[in-house]
């Protein structure tokens, strides 16, 4: 049995260079497999988010019974705009839940752009969309400064939007998320709420083809035992090929390559009697760079489930039993570096799906945020005043407010 030690996150197991199988000479000269150039502190902060991707994965698989499918990358994407706004201890916490030092807001930025840059392009085979919006409610402005660093690192849309329009609004909001996703998330909100100062939102979209595609004709229904032990009928796939592969007495490890290899299907299965939270709880302190130098090639002869799984979570409590509960108080959140009139996250949540069969895989996920606003310091309304009828004036004392005078002017 071979020994392992995990260590990485989703976006490291992206800038992988392990290669299963073979591609064939034309896909490999048109579509050749190639590293992320990402500078020393990108770098950095590939292995420091390693400690939020599976942080985050641990606590959903805890918090969920039941299939789910989630984006880490995505979450830290809106977890980067929602910094870009946040100062103080506020901005401290979300570092910390991120894995990254204070202070460090630029160089994640930085991080973030080379991400958005450089994945959508890295196999011509995969389709991988990556987008950033922010609906404001129209009258309610954002720092000139935020606006100008999310349009710049996260490339995001800004709108605003009459929220007290929710109808409308909302239309636009949920189109949004829909077209950004190749439809496969059509909603994420059921209304707009006009106490709202913003919905900010992180839309991705993952097509690609299995580097050795499955035969449909031998797909077939096997036994599927679930954890309690139940056993139900899944349509299964299979196929005998040589895939990068490697063992432990928690779980097996196969990673099964898409296109050019640079993006991956990495499935752990459970063993010994172990589960999945065994694994996640595994991967939450062991280490997983190690594992890309480890597997080794073998024939595997791989049974995989064709499968849709669609997933909501709200991730207030989440996201606060990670260390940053300040984002979500009403009384205490700092978040003036995105607007005057910011209060706090009235809400984090993930829509998810994703499509896996003989082809390949299709997936989508939209993260999304609302920031309350503070209707106490609201920008001034436009106003009338006409005095063409009678009124009544005071003269008062400014300090007591005590009446001096008092009097109507009738004309």
């Amino acid at each position: 049995m071979r020994k392992i030690s995990i260590f990485a996150a989703v976006a490291a197991l992206l800038a992988t260079g392990i290669s299963c199988g073979k591609i064939g000479g034309d896909d490999l000269k048109n579509n050749p497999y190639k590293r992320m150039d990402l500078t020393t502190k990108s770098q950095q902060f590939v292995r420091e988010g390693e400690v939020f991707t599976f942080n985050f994965i641990d606590r959903i698989n805890d918090a969920t019974k039941g299939n789910y499918i989630i984006s880490p990358l995505s979450m830290q994407f809106l977890l980067g705009m929602i910094l870009n706004g946040a100062q103080g201890q506020t901005a401290g916490q979300i570092c910390d839940v991120l894995g990254y030092g204070a202070g460090e807001v630029d160089a994640v930025n930085e991080y973030c752009l080379s991400m958005l840059q450089q994945l959508p392009s890295m196999d011509k085979k995969t389709k991988l969309n990556i987008a950033n919006a922010i609906f404001v409610d129209d009258g309610w402005p954002l720092k000139e400064t935020y606006v100008s660093n999310v349009s710049r690192y996260y490339q995001a849309e800004v709108a605003n939007l009459d929220f007290s329009d929710g109808a409308g609004s909302l239309n636009t909001i949920n189109g949004w998320c829909s077209k950004h996703t190749g439809g496969m998330i059509p909603k994420v909100l059921d209304k707009v709420d006009p106490e709202m100062l913003a919905y900010l939102l992180n839309a991705m979209y993952f097509k690609s083809e299995w580097k050795e595609k499955f035969k449909k004709s031998v797909t077939t229904d096997e036994d599927f035992t679930d954890e309690s032990g139940a056993k139900s009928k899944v349509k299964m796939m299979k196929q005998e090929k040589k895939y990068q592969y490697q063992d432990n007495d928690v779980f097996q490890i196969v990673k099964i390559p898409y296109g050019n290899s640079v993006f991956s299907m990495i499935a752990l299965l459970p063993t010994g009697g172990h589960t999945v939270s065994d694994i996640t709880e595994y991967l939450t302190t062991a280490s997983w760079e190690e594992v890309r130098g480890s597997m080794v090639t073998c024939e595997v002869d791989l049974w995989l489930p064709k499968f849709e799984t669609k997933f909501r979570i709200n991730l207030n409590d989440i996201l606060s039993g990670m260390g940053m509960p300040l984002a979500f108080d009403r009384a205490n959140a700092d978040f003036k570096a995105l607007s005057d009139y910011a209060e706090s996250l009235r809400f984090v949540q993930q829509d998810a799906i994703i499509k896996v069969d003989e082809e390949g895989s299709e997936a989508a996920v939209v993260s999304s945020a609302g920031f309350g606003k503070l209707t106490d310091a609201g920008p001034d309304d436009h106003v009338v005043f006409h005095a063409d009828h009678p009124f009544l004036y005071l003269i008062t004392e400014s300090s007591t407010g005590a009446v001096l005078f008092a009097g109507k002017y009738g004309g």
